[in-house]
């Protein structure tokens, strides 16, 4: 499989993950009867990654959610190791 065939298939699969996150919060929306029912005060929570080359920039509102984030950020470093020490076998 040539590499530019894999980078073309990540992409494709983040934008379906993208589009599948927007319909779920769609649906979970229209489902408890949208914004301003005043029923329940639901609390966000988030938080990211930034990666420059293999050093990561980590964020988030909550323990729970940098914990994930940090394994997240592991893995991400791991492959990007990975990467750097096979660059010429996928081609």
């Amino acid at each position: 499989m040539k590499l530019i065939t894999v980078g073309f298939l990540i992409v494709l699969i983040g934008m379906l993950v993208i589009l599948a996150g927007v319909f779920s919060t769609a649906y979970q929306s229209w489902k408890t009867g949208g914004v301003g029912t005043g029923e329940s005060e639901a609390g966000v929570r988030g938080g990211g990654v930034i990666m420059i080359g293999p050093i990561p920039i980590i964020f988030g509102t909550d323990v729970g959610t940098l914990k994930v984030v940090m394994i997240l950020a592991i893995v991400l470093m791991i492959l990007a190791v990975i990467l750097f020490f096979i660059p010429g076998r996928m081609v």
